[in-house]
């Protein structure tokens, strides 16, 4: 693309006033203003994070940024309009949606996530790759996260969330842009953060993506905590429903990847049934065999040993059994290789 970052960036900022404006402003806002009643954001968090909305227009933005001094091209490197292959007309990307401004840690507006006010699809629109934005890069609310964070942060799912939990005081919430954790954006965390605790969605999505941050943190030496929410399916939902106090136990409470991975095998199996009870302590110890240090090995060995009521000894030999195996195979394929 042509367009030099710093261009984009004062794009962006118009672009962001325009927002605003049409939220607080504008008749056709009202759908906007309502739906930020309804999710009980208050004036002083919607303006703490500069939320805005897109009219339902393919010109409304183009026209103002036209106004202001930009070209089309220029509209189009920074994903705020994009080029109809049809008719060769440039078009706002961002129509009827609440729109979340992208933040860095300087206060630049960098890129934005539009959110549907309805049920359709795709709920979240968000700013491409653009020369002055790398979404595997970029942390939503970091900006204010890392002055609260303490060497502790919550990773959670989508912008909704963070900002329900700010605004509960959990000011050390960040989320993804759209886009599940990379290995990036765990080294980025652990600039900020020792300990992360993951308040990802209770559905099945939300339990992949545990796993893989998990993964991910781990391999950036950051230690990860999984929150587990029942009676709520996300972080926005949970604290309506339950408070604020009752959310801050559940951290408290939270499970170490350990206890997480442990609780996801067994879930999987009947363990009254003999054979899934068997092939379930068979893929714990594989997983338990794959701890580096003795002592975690062994307060682990001893909790599942009395989940499944065996004795520490046969659950130690299993591990040592699936460790040899684990060896055997990486011997193996390096003379393979």
């Amino acid at each position: 693309t042509g367009t030099t970052r710093t261009r984009i960036l004062a794009m962006n900022l118009e672009a962001a006033k325009f927002f605003r404006n049409e939220l607080f402003e504008s008749a056709e806002g009202e759908a906007a203003r309502e739906y930020v009643r309804q999710r009980q954001l208050s004036g002083t968090t919607v303006k703490h994070f500069g939320l805005g909305y897109s009219p339902n227009s393919f010109n409304a933005l183009r026209d103002h940024l036209s106004c202001a001094g930009y070209t089309d091209e220029e509209m189009a490197d920074a994903f705020l309009c994009r080029r109809s292959e049809r008719t060769g007309k440039y078009f706002d990307l961002f129509r009827g949606r609440l729109m979340f401004p992208i933040i860095d840690n300087s206060g630049n507006i960098i890129a934005f996530g539009g959110r549907v006010l309805d049920d359709s699809k795709p709920k979240y629109l968000n700013t491409s790759d653009t020369a002055a934005f790398k979404k595997s890069k970029n942390l939503f609310a970091l900006n204010f996260a890392r002055t609260h964070c303490s060497e502790q942060l919550i990773v959670c799912e989508g912008y909704m969330d963070v900002i329900a939990m700010h605004a509960a005081g959990f000011e050390n919430s960040v989320a993804t842009l759209g886009t599940a954790i990379t290995s990036e954006h765990a080294r980025m965390i652990a600039r900020y953060a020792k300990v992360v605790y993951l308040a990802y969605d209770s559905d099945a999505a939300g339990q992949n993506a545990t796993e893989r941050a998990i993964r991910l943190l781990g391999e950036a030496g950051v230690d990860a905590k999984v929150i587990q929410m029942t009676g709520a399916k996300d972080p926005d939902e949970y604290i309506k429903t339950y408070g604020a106090s009752a959310f801050a136990k559940l951290l408290g409470n939270s499970e170490g990847q350990i206890d997480f991975k442990l609780n996801g095998i067994l879930k999987k199996y009947n363990l009254s049934e003999p054979d899934d009870k068997l092939a379930a302590v068979r893929e714990a110890c594989k997983m338990l065999a794959a701890i580096r240090t003795d002592i975690k090995r062994e307060v682990y060995a001893k909790r599942l040993s009395s989940l499944m009521s065996l004795s520490p000894e046969s659950i130690n030999s299993e591990i040592k059994y699936a460790a040899g195996v684990e060896n055997k195979r990486i011997k193996t394929r390096r003379r393979e290789e």
